[in-house]
């Protein structure tokens, strides 16, 4: 370890190669070893691996820090680290630097093995014993666990077995558990339990790279740093709230994940949960972490669905169409899906959230693949003026007012409002727009940067505790179930925003979805 750095807290360090007024992240992790199961898996390569060697190219992680893959694979350390190398630069967000990759492939292992394998288990922890005496990794091991959730049991037991899951005096080990978070309520908390049972809570970490992302993060800055926006915040001026997570892409190849899961389990039990419990949830006392999951969990309490289902709910699945200039086929012509197949590719709910403040506001969560275009928001529309003194035809093309929190892919905040027209008095909706590209130089760091960061130094506030699991699999279960007993899903063709019923759903109210 470098001799310039500073001991703040334990496994956190002061980096010495960043000015002390920068705030962009300015703690880098102690001393620690990540080991990888699934390591030569799609999300291991494309994002877990490529996020390390970003953290270690901005001077976050310290000069020891160790990287541990198992797997199947017949590699060594040397094969290993020459993987690690070509996924680096491939894949990576800053630029190759020689000097920082010849640091990071210095702690480079592999354990080869599969999960039912004890002696691979065994090796994996004298791995981590002789990286501990050599480099100073300190017994502060986190385990990742980029791997179906059915794995999730056998490994949880191995590391027991292994004497791997339990700390000694002054050091740390955590688990780092992907979505999706069990099936339902029941598989959700038998998975619970099992991690439980060899993992205390407090050294969970279940990542939604969602809560990774700036702008999510900046819901909670926006609304209790700003007086503009609190005291509109309520079921007095919010009509109704919209959050969208649409994609353009569809299935091919990843029929064998996906079949049986569908868009309401893969999206709305957590993505979208979130968002809304971040837009809905009361000002926490202070953003300790505890104090966050406490609101979080008040407010996904309160969170019901609006019956009766076959009318506030709705699926789909996408038949062929066009899309970007390209024909593309349906769900069911593509590979590794059965032409019977019930599994939905579009999902849209509507629920209540029983709290003095959003007492009678729909929330509308939707979310689907092979839709009009990427993106992510959450929409805010409010309620119109109570009394407009213009003629009818003056305001032909004026909409409510909204608030629109752009995710993703053009991180902003747009305000939508009425302005009049020059040279008449005709009302027509303008944007008011807040980009992060434009207003800020500092490029963001990216979700699971921010999020393997935040395990590292054992910080909890960006990642959802068990009791938020559960209830949001609480809220989702009826209609998984009513959806379930009651056929297929509507089809819709690609490139459009869903099927009929989707529309029909908020019709029935005399409101539309917003097209962004």
């Amino acid at each position: 370890m470098s001799p310039a750095a500073t001991r703040l807290t334990s496994g956190q360090w002061q980096n010495p190669l960043r000015d002390k007024r920068d705030k962009r992240l300015p703690r880098i992790a102690g001393p620690c070893a990540v080991v990888i199961f699934g390591v030569t898996g799609d999300l291991a390569r494309k994002k877990v691996v490529p996020a390390i060697y970003d953290l270690a190219n901005r001077g976050l992680l310290p000069p020891t820090f160790s990287l541990v893959g198992f797997g199947r694979r017949d590699w060594d350390d040397e094969a290993f680290s020459n993987e690690v190398y070509q996924l680096v630069k491939d894949h990576s967000r800053t630029p190759f630097r020689q000097v920082i990759w010849d640091r990071l492939a210095e702690g480079c292992r592999f354990v080869q093995g599969a999960f039912d394998d004890d002696q691979a288990f065994a090796r994996l922890a004298e791995t981590l014993e002789k990286l501990d005496a050599d480099r100073g990794t300190g017994g502060n091991h986190g385990f990742y666990l980029a791997i179906p959730p059915k794995s999730f049991p056998a490994v949880c037991e191995q590391l027991y077995n292994a004497g791997l899951a339990k700390p000694q005096d002054g050091s740390w080990r955590r688990v780092v558990i992907e979505k999706p978070f069990g099936h339902d309520l029941d598989s959700a908390r038998e998975l619970n339990k099992v991690v439980n049972s060899v993992f205390p809570e407090e050294s969970v970490f279940r990542i939604d790279h969602y809560l990774g992302k700036e702008t999510v993060q900046n819901i909670l800055a926006m609304r209790f740093a700003n007086q503009l926006f609190d005291p509109i915040w309520n079921s007095n001026y919010v009509d109704h709230v919209q959050i969208t997570m649409a994609e353009d892409i569809g299935l091919g190849g990843r029929g064998g994940y996906y079949d049986g899961i569908g868009a309401a389990r893969d999206v709305i039990q957590n993505h979208l949960m979130q968002l809304l419990a971040l837009t809905a949830m009361e000002e926490p006392v202070s953003f300790h972490p505890s104090q966050l999951q406490t609101e979080k969990i008040k407010v996904l309490s309160a969170v019901k669905l609006a019956e009766p289902l076959d009318e506030t709910t709705s699926r789909g699945q996408y038949a062929a169409g066009w899309q970007g200039g390209e024909h593309v086929v349906g769900l069911l012509d593509e590979e590794g899906f059965s032409k019977d197949s019930t599994t939905e590719t579009f999902a849209a709910i509507t629920l209540e959230v029983d709290t003095r403040r959003w007492a009678g506001v729909p929330f509308y969560l939707r979310t689907g693949k092979r839709l009009g275009r990427r993106v992510t928001e959450i929409a805010l529309v409010f309620k119109r003026a109570p009394h407009l003194p213009f003629d009818a035809t003056m305001t032909d093309e004026l909409g409510a007012n909204a608030l629109v929190i752009r995710v993703q892919p053009d991180e902003g905040v747009t305000l939508r409002f009425g302005s009049k027209v020059p040279g008449s008095m005709e009302v027509r909706d303008v944007n008011m727009d807040f980009s992060y590209g434009a207003a800020f130089a500092e490029e963001s760091p990216e979700a699971y940067e921010r999020l393997i960061l935040d395990v590292l130094l054992g910080e909890p506030s960006l990642f959802p505790v068990n009791e938020e699991v559960e209830l949001a699999w609480e809220v989702l279960d009826p209609a998984l179930d009513y959806w379930a007993e009651h056929g297929k899903p509507d089809p819709y063709e690609a490139g459009t925003w869903g099927p009929a019923s989707a529309f029909e759903m908020l019709r029935r109210t005399g409101r539309e979805w917003r097209r962004p």
